[in-house]
C-alpha cells in the first residue's frame, strides 16, 4: 500500500491535493526567504468624495467608464464599490438611451 490509513479508513499521503510545491507557484518567494508581495488596495473615488448621486449627462465622467469596445467597465477595473459600479452602470445606460454615449463603436 503506498500511502498510510487514518482513522476514518481514507489513505494519507499520496493525493492530488495541494502539498508541498503543488500549488500555482505563489509560495515561491517565501520559501527562498522573501516575503510575498502585497498590493496596495484601491479606493473608490466616489466613496473618497463622499458623492451620492452620478449624473449620466456629465459625459466625459461617464466615457471614462466605457471600454474602447463599448461595454461598461467591470468593478476591477474601474476601481469602485458595488454601490458606486450599480450607480455608474445605471448612468451610462441612460446616457446611452438619451444618444450621449454611443451602443458600440463604429
Amino acid at each position: 500500500m503506498a500511502g498510510t490509513r487514518n482513522p476514518k479508513g481514507k489513505v494519507k499521503g499520496k493525493g492530488k491535493g495541494k502539498g508541498k510545491g503543488q500549488g500555482r507557484g505563489g509560495d515561491r518567494d517565501q520559501r527562498a526567504g522573501r516575503p510575498r508581495f502585497k498590493r496596495k488596495r484601491r479606493v473608490c473615488r466616489f466613496c473618497v468624495d463622499k458623492k451620492d448621486t452620478l449624473n449620466y449627462q456629465d459625459v466625459g465622467l461617464v466615457r471614462r467608464f466605457v471600454t474602447d469596445r463599448g461595454k461598461i467597465a467591470p468593478r476591477r477595473l474601474s476601481g469602485c464599490c458595488a454601490m458606486h459600479q450599480r450607480m455608474i452602470a445605471r448612468a451610462i445606460k441612460r446616457a446611452r438611451v438619451m444618444g450621449l454615449v454611443p451602443y458600440s463603436v463604429e
